[in-house]
This record gives C-alpha cells, structure tokens and sequence, in this order.
C-alpha cells in the first residue's frame, strides 16, 4: 500500500488516499480483528469490498500511528466511529483507492469516485432541475461527480439514514475548476444547514470532502 495523497484541511483535520497494491492476506497481517470484525470481513466474501474494507483500516493505523488494536465500530445509521480516540472520521474507497478524513473538533465526511460516463445517466436522480441548469456542457461529467461527491460527502458527515441527495441537498451554483469549493444547503423538517464542500480531480477520480 501506498500514500499517494495527504493534505492537512485544517489545523485539526486531515486527509489521506492510499492506492491499494496488496493481496488480502498481506493486509490482514497488520490488523488486530475482533470477532465481530471478522463476522463482518466474512459476510464481504472475496474481491474489491474485502480490500477496500481492509485498506481503510490499515490507513486508520497509519494514520492514528499506532500498532495497537484500533476499534472502529459503526453506529445504528452505518457512521463509523472511534472510542478510544479523540477524532470524528469518515471513510471512502473507490476501485484501486481507500480514503480516510479525520478531525479532532468537527464532524466530516468525505467521497471518492472513480470518473465515468454512466453518471450521465443517473444525473437527474440525485441532482434537481435548477441544478442541472448550472452543469456546464463542456465539463459536464466532471462537475456531475463534483456534484456527486459534495453529497455524498454531506450525507456521511451528517450521519442520519433517510436525507435525499435529491430531495434534501441543494447545490447553489458554481463553475467547475480541477478544485475548488461549492456551497451546499441540508434542508429536511425543521433542519436547515449551510457547508462549504471542497472538491478536486485526482488523476482519474473526484474527491469530495466537508468539515462541520
């Protein structure tokens, strides 16, 4: 495994992309599983989901910098959390990536994405008509997982079961960079909340991530 990116979002908050090179065995070696863990890593089978569940655990120890046991259990919507340490996470992995955001004082959530051209097809599933009219034709698949990413983002940081990309998330306008920075309202009930979501192209993915 490799550390292919690492950027401090803040004084208190980072994260990290790790390109995943190693067989599963190799992986299990650095980790300490308890029984549910291994429950869980069984019910996967084998492939991509076995890696992926693998190298994000492998990245927390690394960057946690520790080869001690790390628990890291998830809560009853899927939020995975850290008892015995002092940090909100959130966890990605696409294809050949695993990805991690950690922040001592704020909430986070983080998105990766491989780019494809079957977002076209899905694009008015999770994005509202006045949305859409902001898409510029000319970068049209990459501001889409721009979009994507930025709610996918939210939806893991703000850690509830039953908000809509479509219904619930709202992106104002933007123009698409390689990176940058979009604004996003979460409006469900009585809730209403503004975050800054940054977003950029790595090689052949987009990276979404947000801060609390």
């Amino acid at each position: 495994m490799a550390l292919v990116y690492q950027k401090e979002v803040d004084s208190q908050s980072i994260i990290a992309l790790w390109k995943i090179e190693e067989t599963e065995d190799v992986l299990l070696k650095k980790l300490q599983l308890n029984s549910l863990e291994r429950e869980k890593l069984a019910s996967l089978g084998k492939g991509k989901r076995t890696l992926h569940w693998l190298a994000t655990r492998v990245l927390l120890r690394t960057l946690l910098d520790t080869d001690d046991y790390i628990n890291c259990p998830s809560d009853a919507n899927g939020k995975p959390f850290l008892p015995d340490y002092p940090y909100k996470i959130s966890l990605t992995h696409s294809y050949e990536y695993a990805g991690i955001i950690m922040s001592k004082e704020s909430e986070c959530g983080i998105d990766l994405e491989i780019i494809k051209n079957k977002v076209l097809t899905i694009k008015s599933k999770f994005l509202k008509t006045e949305e859409l009219e902001f898409i510029d034709p000319e970068k049209e698949i990459e501001q889409l997982y721009a979009c994507w990413c930025a709610k996918e983002a939210i939806y893991k940081l703000q850690g509830n079961k039953g908000v809509s990309f479509l219904h619930n998330m709202t992106i104002h306008p933007f123009t698409y960079d390689e990176s940058g920075t979009l604004r996003l309202d979460l409006h469900k009930g009585d809730v209403f909340k503004p975050y800054t979501v940054h977003y950029e192209k790595f090689n052949t993915y987009m990276l979404g991530y947000a801060l609390e």
